[in-house]
């Protein structure tokens, strides 16, 4: 479905990524993780488009999407759930939601059942419908997380890019965005995962890997790595 095969990306003249290899089968929920600064939001954007990868190849689906800007990247299926969620503050829910079906409603994808899979939206995120005529930039912290995963999903995606997805949140809201990512695994949506919480990410995944200073550390079953003392030492934490 989604295959990284030695990529190297960064920021000008620094390099962050160094040859990382990571395969996201279909209907499979793969996470990466790491410490800050490991490379793991560079990863994200250079899949989706918003950094151009210095060598290396992306495919989806079997095309090739390295280098490509990301609305053609968007319009072959893949959809990014950025660091920061990144809602469109003034605008209303509804038509935040109506822009993560932009490719569709403009002919460049399929277009399906919009007002459907808005529905679908509003019961998979209840909070939404309540406030669905709402500006974004008025919703809560994790309301705005909520939608900017509802936009990413408007898309129908062959693949869901979910960047720290609990970032800012409280415990609370934590456990319910990772209920609504279980969800989505269990509806067999593809996705990789960044995540700060490892444990929680490693729960809900079907495979990882690990990513040090721009390299890959180690990769296996969730659960294996969960288990693994060298990750539960470096990211998992006594408590775990």
């Amino acid at each position: 479905m989604l295959k990284i095969e030695k990529l190297v990306a960064g920021y000008g003249k620094v390099q962050v990524l160094h040859e990382i290899t990571i395969e996201v089968p279909k209907g499979k929920l793969v996470t990466l993780i790491g410490s800050n600064g490991a490379g793991k939001t560079t990863t994200l954007r250079a899949i989706s488009g918003m950094i151009e990868p210095s060598s290396g190849s992306i495919t989806l689906n079997g095309t090739s999407i390295a280098g490509l800007p990301s609305h053609e990247i968007t319009r072959l299926g893949l959809a990014h759930s950025p660091e920061g969620r990144r809602v469109f503050p003034t605008l209303s829910v509804t038509d935040n939601l109506l822009l993560g079906a932009f490719p569709r409603l403009t002919g460049k994808r399929p277009k399906g059942e919009v007002e459907k899979d808005m529905q679908r939206m509003f019961e998979l995120f209840p909070r939404l419908q309540e406030r669905r005529e709402q500006l974004a930039g008025t919703l809560s912290g994790g309301e705005q997380q909520m939608l900017a995963m509802a936009r990413a999903l408007m898309l129908n995606p062959e693949v869901l890019l979910l960047d720290e997805p609990s970032m800012g949140l409280a415990p609370k809201l934590v456990e319910e965005v990772f209920a609504t990512i279980a969800r989505l695994k269990q509806a067999s949506i593809t996705m990789l995962l960044v995540e700060q919480f490892a444990a929680a990410a490693l729960d809900v995944a079907d495979f990882g890997y690990v990513l040090e200073n721009g390299r890959l550390a180690g990769s296996g079953p969730a659960a294996q790595l969960k288990n693994d003392p060298a990750v539960r030492a470096a990211y998992l934490g006594a408590a775990h």
